[in-house]
C-alpha cells in the first residue's frame, strides 16, 4: 500500500514546493527560466548529456563486469538514456534506472545481479557527491545554515518515510521465511565487495564518478549564465554542488522541487537574489530534460521493434521458467504499453 502511494506522495510535496516558491516570488522566475532557454545553451545540454551518458555507462559496465555480467557498450549507452528519459516524466523518479536494471540482469541471465549492478552504480555516484557537497560546506560555512533550511521539510519527510520503512520491514520479517531476507542481505553485501569495493575497481568508479559530477556541474553553470548571473564561478560552484546534492531528496518529480527551494534560498543568502537562484534551477531543469532527450528517440524505436517481437500470452508460461525474468518482461511491457508517448507513436 505504502509503495503505491509513496509516487504520488513525492510528487504531492514537490508541487506543494513550487506553489510555495510561486506563492512568495510569483511566476516571474520560472517564466524566465524557460523563456531564456536558447540555441546554444540546448546544444550545451546536449553535449554535456551525452559526456556524463557515456562515463555513468562506462562506471555501469566497470561493476556489472565485476559482477559477471557482460554489457554490450551501445546497448548500455541507449539503455542509460532511455532510463534518463523515463526517471524525468515518470512520477517514482527512478522507474528508469528499475528497467535498465531488469532489462539487464534479463538479458544476462541474473535479474537479481542486473539489479545489484545498478543500486552500486548508483550508489556510487551519490557517495561521490556526498563527499563534494560536505567539501562544499567547509568551502562556504554560511551556507550549511541555508542548507539545514532547504532541507528541513524534506529531512522530515525522508525521517518519516525510513521510519515506515522500518516498520513495515519488521512486518515483513515476521511474517516471511527469515533465512530467505539473510541470504539477500549476505548476496547484497557480496555484490558490493565484489563490485563497489574490489581494489580494481573502485579508484576507476571514484574517478568516473568524479568526471560525472563535474558534468552536472558544468550543466548548472550553463544554466546560471542563461538565466543571467554573472557571479564568478568560483562562487556558483559550491551552490551548484548543494543543489544537485539536494536533487538526491526523494521528494522530488524529476528533481524538481527541493532544488527550485534551495537555489531560491541559497542564492539569496550568498547575494545573488533568490529570484536569480529559482530561474536558474528552472533553467537547470529544462536543460536536464532536453539532455535526456535522446532517451525519448531510443524509446519510440524499441517500441517499434517490441510490437514486431512481442510473444502471445499463450507462450508467456514457457518463457518463465525464472521468477525474475517473467518480473522484468511484465515491467518493461507495462512501462511501454503505459507510457503515453509510446502510445501517441503507434
Amino acid at each position: 500500500m505504502m509503495r503505491r502511494m509513496w509516487p504520488w506522495l513525492r510528487m504531492i510535496v514537490a508541487v506543494a514546493i513550487l506553489l510555495v516558491l510561486v506563492w512568495r516570488l510569483g511566476t516571474g522566475a520560472f517564466v524566465d527560466g524557460l523563456r531564456l532557454v536558447d540555441g546554444p545553451a540546448v546544444l550545451a545540454a546536449l553535449g554535456i548529456g551525452l559526456l556524463t551518458t557515456v562515463f555513468s555507462v562506462w562506471r555501469w559496465r566497470l561493476l556489472a563486469d565485476r559482477l559477471g555480467l557482460p554489457l554490450p557498450v551501445l546497448t548500455a549507452v541507449a539503455d542509460y538514456y532511455r532510463a534518463l528519459f523515463l526517471n524525468a516524466v515518470l512520477p517514482a523518479g527512478v522507474l528508469g534506472d528499475a528497467h535498465r536494471a531488469l532489462r539487464h540482469g534479463r538479458s544476462a541471465g541474473d535479474v537479481g545481479r542486473g539489479v545489484s549492478a545498478v543500486v552500486l552504480e548508483r550508489t556510487a555516484g551519490q557517495v561521490v557527491l556526498v563527499g563534494a557537497g560536505v567539501t562544499a560546506l567547509l568551502v562556504e560555512p554560511s551556507l550549511a545554515a541555508t542548507m539545514v533550511h532547504s532541507l528541513m521539510p524534506g529531512l522530515a519527510v525522508l525521517l518519516g518515510g525510513l521510519a515506515a520503512a522500518g516498520v513495515l520491514a519488521a512486518w515483513v520479517w515476521r511474517r516471511t521465511d527469515a533465512p530467505r531476507w539473510r541470504r539477500a542481505v549476505t548476496t547484497a553485501l557480496v555484490d558490493v565487495r565484489r563490485g563497489l569495493l574490489a581494489r580494481d575497481a573502485w579508484p576507476g568508479v571514484l574517478g568516473l564518478s568524479a568526471v560525472v559530477l563535474l558534468g552536472y556541474v558544468a550543466m548548472f553553470l550553463v544554466a546560471a549564465r542563461t538565466a543571467g548571473s554573472a557571479a564568478p564561478i568560483g562562487r556558483l560552484v559550491p551552490l551548484a554542488l548543494l543543489a544537485l546534492l539536494v536533487m538526491a531528496l526523494p521528494v522530488n518529480v524529476g528533481g524538481w522541487g527541493p532544488r527550485e527551494a534551495f537555489s531560491a534560498v541559497a542564492f539569496g543568502a550568498v547575494g545573488l537574489g533568490a529570484p536569480q537562484g529559482l530561474t536558474t534551477a528552472v533553467v537547470y531543469g529544462v536543460l536536464a530534460f532536453v539532455a535526456s532527450l535522446p532517451g525519448a528517440v531510443v524509446l519510440l524505436l524499441r517500441r517499434g521493434t517490441r510490437s514486431a517481437d512481442r510473444v502471445p500470452a499463450a507462450e508467456a508460461p514457457a518463457l518463465g521458467a525464472e521468477d525474475g525474468e517473467v518480473g522484468a518482461e511484465r515491467f518493461d511491457q507495462a512501462l511501454e504499453d503505459g507510457f503515453p508517448l509510446a502510445r501517441r507513436s503507434q
